[in-house]
């Protein structure tokens, strides 16, 4: 424990000293909580790929051996580097030869699975007004910079500085002219910066109710013109092209022809040929792979790449994460624990059915419908029973070069999407492979999910104490739980359908809440930026739900240890990061930093001060008329 107080700063009391004396690897933006953690999963399976190759042990789990494959093909250096730029070049060639608008609608199809960039994104996902089926949603396409707020600014210059230094060292390995080579990163940059202006930024995709616009598909395709996106689908679909799409970004598709045109043509083609180059270079030679990454290692303020080992590793680990993420389950997750952690899960919904019921700003309809909500939710813990289809689908031939087999992959990938169209939403797939260290709650599905790798310490063991638990894993269910009520969750129902069910008064008091806590987090300075409230308060409304329920089974316990469930709390939360890395989620992610989803939220709850003495005087107080409890 450090010397600060308790009272004054819970995150730096428990954590200091770790913060004081970690030091964040070269290749890291950041080290401990989650971080340390997934270095002991990816250590425990770095071990086992290991032990697989060199005879050691079975997997039997079989489509983990051709994750083996894969990471075998990424540590084949010599191969690699003899191969040069050479895989991606026939790739490349089929850009190149685009000359006309014609050119590229008669090959969008092919280069569309090959992930080439199109002028729109595409796919099929859950549809949000009937999440049993289905639907075709539609968006713009991805900018270079982490955010449409970069644009214009220094901080977004220095950072297409490095992109454009990056790029053109890539460059000089075609066969591309000096002139060419100029010419292709400018257009590149042009084109982006005109996407930039049409497409939405991080805090208005934060909203994800408004990402539902049904359009009539004819409508679309006249947006979309010169590109034929009619022409491409019917060739995917033949004659059951979708009538309708979800327009993710209306915005973007209604104005692409501001940045997709007869006079930016030309940049466009550029522009996919220098991402297609650069997406590519982790696949090629080790030269290349080092150049592709300086764009992101200056995002997050990291030296140098990780070792190629623990590259490998992770290739193969997010290609086949499904059947890693079981292997992983079987192998290393308890049924005991398991058990365990499920009641937890189930004590945990129940008291959020009392909390409900006690609730003084619901009428009882809408308290009704809560409680089914509630009472329909999924668990997924630990690991699926079996590998989905898809992995039967992927095979990693031996022969090929590691771009190649990639490239196979993709396009086998995006075809099994595209093919989901006409089929229902399979409700038992997983967001989350087992060996991943997080947890989620889908509102399509209404069901949480809990992979294996997070139920260890500090965040569960069946060796602490149940108030640890509860400040540690158990926050972390309930917060998951409480997406299901939040400002984007609240609005679907116990079926995960987009589906106003609360009465009009009750909703209007949960939108006063939700006011208040976005009130509560604005402007809150941290590491030279400002917080802004809008764009984390999903995220805050869960973490309060989620103490608040889990607070009061502590008070139901009878063995209640509150010391230990706030420092365990904070616990779970430590970690020391870079500050270009803190920046960047401050830019892009929908979180709180963890030092203030510490220290703000304990402040609401009025145990905080019962526990450790807190009076107006400290820095951890905030007045009664101050605190916020949604849930």
């Amino acid at each position: 424990m450090s010397n600060i107080r308790i009272q004054d700063d819970l995150y730096e009391y428990v954590n200091g000293d770790f913060i004081e004396k970690a030091i964040i690897p070269d290749d890291k933006p950041l080290t401990g909580g989650f971080m340390d953690l997934s270095d002991e999963v990816e250590r425990k399976l770095m071990e086992d790929f290991e032990a697989f190759g060199n005879g050691e042990k079975v997997c039997e789990v079989k489509e983990v051996n051709d994750a083996i494959k894969l990471y075998r093909k990424v540590l084949d250096t010599e191969r690699r580097n003899n191969e040069g730029i050479k895989p991606v070049k026939p790739m490349l060639d089929e850009i190149r030869d685009i000359k006309t608008i014609d050119d590229l609608n008669r090959k969008a199809k092919e280069l569309m699975l090959n992930g080439v960039s199109m002028p729109v994104n595409f796919g099929v996902e859950a549809d949000m007004k009937d999440a049993a089926n289905n639907c075709f949603v539609i968006l713009g396409p991805s900018i270079i910079l982490p955010d449409t707020s970069y644009y214009g600014n220094e901080k977004g210059n220095q950072l297409l500085a490095v992109y454009k230094d990056m790029a053109l060292k890539i460059l000089s390995y075609t066969d591309l002219s000096e002139d060419e080579k100029n010419l292709y990163i400018e257009d590149t940059l042009k084109f982006d910066e005109l996407i930039s202006k049409e497409v939405k930024s991080q805090l208005e995709w934060a909203d994800y109710v408004k990402n539902y616009n049904p359009m009539d598909s004819k409508e679309v395709y006249e947006y979309l013109k010169p590109f034929d996106m009619e022409g491409m689908l019917k060739e995917v679909y033949g004659d059951k092209t979708p009538d309708t799409m979800i327009a993710y970004d209306p915005k973007a598709i209604k104005n692409m022809k501001n940045y997709f045109n007869e006079d930016t043509f030309e940049m466009y083609v550029h522009w996919a040929y220098v991402k297609t180059l650069i997406s590519a270079t982790e696949n090629l030679s080790i030269d290349l792979w080092h150049m592709g990454t300086a764009y992101r290692r200056a995002i997050m303020g990291i030296e140098k790449d990780s070792d190629l080992d623990k590259t490998a590793y992770r290739k193969a680990s997010g290609t086949f994460s499904e059947p890693l993420g079981i292997y992983y389950g079987r192998t290393y997750f308890g049924e005991e624990a398991k058990k365990d952690i499920t009641e937890m899960v189930k004590k945990i919904i129940e008291t959020y059915k009392k909390r409900v019921k006690e609730n003084t700003f619901l009428e009882e309809s809408t308290k009704e419908k809560a409680i089914k909500k509630l009472s329909t939710i999924v668990i997924k813990m630990g690991y699926p029973d079996e590998v989905s289809k898809l992995y039967k689908k992927i095979k990693v031939d031996d022969n090929d070069s590691l771009y190649e087999t990639c490239r196979k992959i993709g396009v086998i990938r995006n075809m099994d999407n595209l093919e989901k169209l006409h089929k229902p939403v399979e409700r038992k797939e997983w967001m989350m492979p087992g060996h991943m260290v997080n947890a989620c709650y889908d509102p399509s599905r209404n069901d949480i999910t809990f992979p294996a790798a997070i139920l260890q310490k500090p965040f569960y063991s069946l060796n602490q104490s149940e108030s640890e638990n509860l400040g540690g894993i158990g926050v972390v269910i309930a917060h998951e739980i409480s997406h299901a009520f939040d400002n984007n969750g609240s609005h679907f129902d116990e079926n995960g359908n987009l589906n106003d069910w609360w009465t009009k008064k009750d909703f209007e008091n949960f939108e006063r809440q939700t006011k208040d806590m976005i009130e509560e987090w604005d402007g809150i300075e941290y590491c030279g930026e400002k917080l802004n409230g809008e764009m984390v308060v999903s995220e805050n409304i869960a973490d309060n739900g989620g103490m608040a329920v889990t607070l009061q089974i502590m008070h139901e316990s009878g063995n209640e240890d509150f010391k230990n469930y706030f420092i365990n709390y904070a616990r779970i939360w430590c970690q020391k990061s870079r500050d270009e890395y803190k920046k960047f989620l401050l830019s892009v992610d929908c979180h709180s930093p963890a030092k203030l989803r510490v220290n703000i939220q304990v402040r609401n709850f009025e145990e905080w001060y019962e526990t450790f003495d807190v009076k107006d005087s400290d820095e951890m107080y905030i007045p009664l008329d101050k605190r916020i409890i949604v849930w």
